[in-house]
């Protein structure tokens, strides 16, 4: 099962990264969260997930990743952007419970 959902987060995370980044967003602040920063925090979790079981800290952090997606994404009008954010945000949830199923 979880074999399954790591191919499926790696699969999602090579779309991802293939998409730019979104113009104007570099150096930008949304809701007090540096956006090349949620990106990169992103990628770094989800490789690190898909490298092994993360300890007890970098799971939290990852929970709190999902929930700083939560806060900026209905802060982000740009159509494009909101697509590109939005899929980081589905890797990170897809990353978040992964763990929630190693953590049991």
């Amino acid at each position: 099962m979880i074999r399954k959902r790591l191919d499926a987060l790696a699969q999602m995370m090579d779309e991802y990264l293939a998409m730019p980044f979104p113009n104007g967003f570099r150096g930008l602040d949304v809701e007090g969260q540096d956006m090349v920063m949620l990106d990169a925090d992103t990628a770094g979790y989800v490789y690190r997930v898909l490298d092994g079981p993360l300890p007890e800290p970098s799971r939290e952090g990852l929970i709190r990743l999902v929930g700083v997606f939560e806060k900026v994404l209905p802060a982000i009008s740009e159509e494009y952007a909101s697509k590109y954010y939005t899929r980081a945000r589905d890797v990170a949830v897809l990353a978040a419970e992964i763990e929630a199923m190693r953590n049991k």
